[in-house]
């Protein structure tokens, strides 16, 4: 599942989740994992917080992608991967993992794990989530703000400076790599719809 900062992609996320997650395990169950881009941001304990803060956390080098691929062909070897853990709150890669164990779905979520070829090779659906630029805006601001305690002037400042142009630049043209594409992600009820019957029907295996 990729798609711009904003887009829906996490609460489509979030819905297929539900539907298949058993026994209260938000990383999955036996038949559905995820992994999210988001916890391969880069560790950078040498730098104090002001330093971490100024970063560009919307290009393809400040994630550990190739950790990530990694976990993904020992997942579809059948071998369990310590996820790492992210703090958005202090910029860095907190001490403690999450076990993700192998299962029949995993679903991998990231606005840019279609740029990486390496990453796009261990995919067999690729779902993009394609929102208008004002209401991707808007819903960054409302979840940094009241989810990651930041102010409203510096989302908008680093979405002026980073957010908008690593999207112009990295996201929208990765949209190419796309199986499907979906207006509005998880808001979008006929094609969360569609995505959990297809599930099924993989874990089925049909």
């Amino acid at each position: 599942m990729a798609g711009g900062s904003g887009s829906g992609k996490s609460t489509l996320v979030k819905k297929l989740l539900e539907a298949f997650v058993v026994g209260g395990n938000a990383h999955g169950s036996e038949s559905v994992a995820m992994l999210a881009h988001d916890s391969y941001y880069k560790a950078h304990d040498g730098m104090t917080f002001e330093e971490r803060a100024r970063l560009n956390y919307d290009h393809p080098g400040a994630f550990d992608t190739a950790m990530m691929v990694e976990h993904l062909r020992a997942l579809r070897l059948g071998v369990p991967v310590a996820q790492p853990v992210y703090s958005f709150t202090e910029h860095n890669r907190r001490e403690e993992t999450v076990l993700v164990k192998p299962s029949r779905v995993v679903i991998v979520d990231g606005i840019l794990i279609f740029e990486n070829e390496a990453l796009r090779d261990q995919m067999d659906i690729k779902v993009f989530v394609d929102t208008d630029s004002d209401v991707r805006l808007a819903r960054r601001v409302m979840r940094d703000v009241i989810d990651r305690g930041r102010t409203m002037e510096s989302v908008i400042e680093q979405y002026l400076n980073t957010v908008k142009p690593m999207h112009e630049e990295f996201v929208e043209p990765s949209k190419r790599w796309a199986d499907v594409i979906i207006p509005e992600g998880g808001f979008n009820s006929v094609a969360v719809t569609m995505l959990i019957e297809n599930i099924r029907s993989l874990i089925r295996g049909n």
